[in-house]
């Protein structure tokens, strides 16, 4: 309906304007006197040119009225009809043809011209669209989130989209051209070619198949690929190939697959077992691990009496009722044991919960846990737990925590108790305890007591006496620190109480004597300043024929001795016969002998040791004659060895009471290094009991947290060890050491010392240093000695960071050196000659023994301890060792000489 009013719309224009148009025409033909003809002609074109507009009906109107215009201008007489000029009649008629048909022509023209542009946009919106749709289905193709492949019948590549090309490494124009078989894997490409060729047999029918696939990086993908073959332009087959990737669905496949073998495993690996019990009906299933744990052949048909049937006698009764709480459909959860036919005993942990099936049946489902190894991790533990004690008591050292806002002890060891005269069994109250403190020493007490809870930080130390019920006077070395609450106020005291009545009495044997020690040396002194060698001789029958004269002036040797021989002499043949058989040995075969060592007497019948050497000589035919030799009174230097000996021994009994004063001194520190593990072990048996506990229990879990119990109660067992080996007295063990191991072992019983005093501890170990040779024991002390110092001269640095550093190395001496470096108040200059002498000290409560000790023990090893001056603050001590040479053999017969 629009397209007809808009050519009614046309034609009525082309009809008014071309009206127009050819009134003006006429009027100008009149005007200008123009022919008939020339005016027809205009008209005719007129109306040619307005036909252009398209309409054949207006144009021919445009023709009739030109025709009656023309005749009523120039034939007048035409309107009654009567045309005198038959020329002017063809002119009108030739018009109206020539009008007609060239407006018809004109027209048909322009509407196959308007029909050939309508089809030639037409066209072009076609190209345009499909361009488009060209473009879109490209980009499809191209971006499509799958992976497709054209390849003809020997596989090669046609073409491939761009998501394709860049899921496996490549561009398009990299695979273009090349076998699709390069992006499979050389195993599955025989099963390529297979599928391939399945396609091209079957066209237009698809097939479908998982296989991987291998990026150009090497590393490989799964997709499931979907193919189907089909003709291409030139009737040669194609096979178009879409991939999905599927590398993550696999990956979770396997995944799956994993879980669900681990699954299989974690009852094995947990040795908990599965069961299930339907009451009403009596049928029992029982899991592969739980066969394993009753042993029983897994062919079996479980009943409740295979459990009785394994059941402890001892526990067989409690079985039973709890069987029979199961027939009632009560939950149940009980430990039992089990023995085993072969008299093994395992303990069990069974817990079951009841619930209703479909048919309102009563069916349990539970676990039976093999806890055997918990049972033997928990019995150590108890081990461990007993071995502190025992530490305690072997130190004599107590420890205890004060609770500030109720004022009374939080907790007290059983040792404190011992310490101060009581029963560990029997309550005390702190009135009691007082009552123990000497009067003179409970002010003091109090006073440090105080000054700890206001002050805050660091150690407190104070010494005072208990009065026992029996008269004996107990002396007491107490250590305490402050513990703080949220609100920055001190809660409690902790601290401990060491018995050093052992101390102060060592204290006084050793005064006593190093006083004796000295007076010895001094005699001994005297008789080495005025004794000497003398001579001898012995005949062909070793008598005595020749002594010097101040062997007899001096009276060193008794009167009587010549024409006696050697054996005669000495007073020792009997107690060393082995050693005088050995001598007379060599006599025989006149071979020289060099430093035999005898006791003999002397004048005053005082018995003398006797060093002698001597060679044979013979006359000029070679026939023997006797000995000469030249022998010296060695009794001085045998007492003084025989004192040595007494000396070291008081050494090792005061070096051992300060070893116990130091490990009282650290009993915060290994009472921390000790509750560390055993927390650690009830927070893992809790969690073990909560993992356990859950409606389906995480057995690995659980199996983690006892097997961290198992490490944290040999971590306990340990300390305990070092504890115990420190506390022990015995003689002096000189062993292969490495100096880092005794550095590593010292500083984990100082840990808790170095927190407590803020204290930041920096090592640096040389780690390719030569083995010593040393006690081990010792070592220690004599590291935490110098440890211990080095802490307490930092004591009230404020300034600066507290830091204690520790060095290994070797000397210029190629000797394995020792050094702790302190930063605190340094050593004065007029100390400094007397901080390694015995009873000297510049601490108030000090015994002055710690580094005269230190001395005595690293001089007993061959080396020396020295203080190293330094420009900044703090001191710094070290000690050098010699290293272990071992034996080097040779050939040959070494001389007497």
């Amino acid at each position: 309906m629009f397209n007809q009013l808009t050519t009614l719309g046309r034609s009525a224009r082309q009809f008014v304007f071309g009206g127009i148009t050819l009134a003006v025409v006429t009027l100008a033909s009149l005007h200008t006197h123009s022919s008939f003809a020339a005016t027809a002609f205009a008209c005719l074109v007129v109306i040619l040119l307005f036909s252009q507009i398209g309409s054949f009906i207006a144009s021919l109107a445009l023709s009739i009225v030109s025709v009656a215009a023309l005749a009523y201008v120039f034939t007048p007489s035409m309107f009654g009809l009567r045309i005198d000029d038959h020329q002017d009649l063809l002119v009108l008629v030739a018009f109206l043809a020539a009008s007609t048909v060239g407006a018809y022509l004109i027209g048909k023209a322009h509407d196959e011209m308007e029909a050939a542009r309508e089809a030639a946009a037409k066209v072009r919106r076609g190209a345009s669209d499909l361009r488009d749709r060209e473009k879109m289905w490209r980009a499809i193709f191209e971006h499509n989130p799958a992976m497709y492949f054209m390849v003809d019948e020997a596989g090669t590549v046609l073409n491939v989209n761009t998501f394709g090309a860049t899921q496996l490494g490549y561009t398009p124009s990299e695979l273009l051209d090349l076998s699709v078989l390069k992006v499979f894997l050389e195993a599955d490409r025989e099963v390529v070619r297979k599928r391939i060729g399945e396609c091209l047999s079957d066209i237009g029918q698809s097939r479908t198949w998982d296989i991987q696939k291998v990026r150009k990086d090497g590393s490989v993908l799964w997709a499931r690929e979907s193919a189907k073959a089909m003709l291409g332009p030139d009737d040669k087959p194609l096979v178009l190939i879409a991939c999905e990737d599927i590398t993550e669905q696999k990956r979770t496949e396997l995944a799956l697959q994993r879980s669900e073998a681990h699954l299989a495993q974690a009852q094995e690996l947990s040795r908990t077992g599965s069961f299930g019990w339907n009451v009403a009906t009596g049928e029992v299933f029982w899991s592969k691990e739980t066969f394993r744990i009753f042993q029983y052949d897994p062919e079996t048909k479980p009943t409740p009496q295979h459990v009785l049937d394994r059941t402890h006698p001892k526990d067989k009764a409690e079985v039973r009722e709890t069987i029979d709480r199961g027939f009632r459909g009560e939950d149940f959860e009980h430990e039992y044991r089990l023995l085993m036919p072969d008299g093994s005993i395992k303990h069990i942990r069974a817990l079951a919960r009841a619930t209703r099936t479909a048919s309102g049946d009563i069916e349990f489902v539970g676990a039976a846990t093999d806890i055997t190894a918990a049972k033997q991790t928990e019995q150590q533990l108890r081990r461990s737990e007993g071995y502190l004690a025992d530490a305690q008591q072997l130190s004599h050292m107590g420890t205890w925590c004060w609770d500030c806002h109720r004022r009374c002890f939080a907790y007290r060891s059983a040792e404190v108790s011992r310490l101060f005269g009581f029963d560990p069994d029997e309550p005390i109250s702190l009135e009691a305890l007082r009552s123990r403190i000497h009067p003179d020493d409970l002010p003091l007490q109090q006073v440090v007591q105080r000054q700890a809870i206001e002050q805050k930080t660091g150690n407190f130390e104070y010494d005072f006496r208990i009065c026992l019920p029996d008269g004996k006077v107990r002396h007491i070395h107490a250590v305490a620190h402050a513990v703080l609450g949220s609100d920055g106020s001190t809660v409690e005291l902790i601290g401990t109480h060491m018995d050093v009545t052992e101390q102060h009495a060592a204290r006084e044997r050793l005064e006593n004597t190093l006083a004796a020690l000295r007076e010895s040396e001094q005699r001994f002194r005297d008789y080495a300043e005025t004794a000497s060698d003398w001579l001898w001789e012995t005949g062909p029958d070793h008598a005595v024929t020749l002594l010097s004269e101040h062997a007899s002036a001096a009276g060193i040797l008794a009167a009587g001795l010549l024409g006696q021989p050697r054996w005669e002499i000495a007073c020792d043949v009997e107690e060393e016969p082995e050693k005088w058989r050995q001598h007379r040995a060599i006599l025989d075969v006149h071979l020289p002998f060099r430093d035999l060592i005898y006791r003999t007497v002397n004048r005053s019948g005082s018995a003398i040791y006797v060093r002698t050497s001597g060679k044979p000589f013979f006359d000029v035919s070679g026939n023997f004659l006797g000995y000469r030799g030249v022998s010296s009174d060695i009794t001085v230097n045998i007492r003084a060895d025989q004192a040595e000996q007494e000396l070291r021994k008081a050494q090792a009994d005061l070096a051992h009471v300060t070893r116990v004063t130091t490990l009282g001194e650290l009993t915060a520190s290994i009472a921390h290094e000790v509750n560390q593990p055993l927390a650690a072990i009830v927070s893992n048996a809790d969690a073990c009991l909560g993992w356990m506990a859950r409606e389906t229990p995480d057995v690995s879990a659980a199996r983690r947290s006892v097997q961290w119990i198992i490490d944290d109660a040999i971590r306990a067992s340990e300390v305990i060890r070092r504890v115990r080996t420190l506390a022990k007295k015995g003689d002096i063990e000189m062993v292969a050491l490495d100096i880092n191991d005794v550095i590593n072992e010292a500083i984990a019983l100082l840990t808790r010392e170095l927190v407590n005093h803020r204290v930041s501890l920096r090592t640096e170990l040389a780690p390719t240093l030569p083995t010593i040779l040393g006690d081990r024991v010792q070592l220690q002390q004599v590291i935490i000695n110098l440890v211990m110092n080095g802490i307490e001269a930092m004591h009230t640095v404020a300034d600066r960071p507290r830091e204690l550093l520790i060095q290994s190395s070797r000397d210029d001496r190629g000797r394995v050196q020792l050094s702790v470096t302190d930063c605190g108040v340094g050593i004065a200059e007029d100390d400094r000659v007397r901080i390694l002498d015995p009873f000297f000290t510049t601490k108030s409560t000090g015994l002055g023994m710690g580094l005269a000790i230190c001395r005595s023990i690293i001089e007993a090893h061959g080396g020396h301890l020295s203080i190293v001056r330094k420009k900044e603050p703090g001191a710094t001590f070290q000690f050098a060792l010699p290293v272990v040479h071992l034996p080097i053999r040779r050939s040959g017969t070494s001389s007497p000489y």
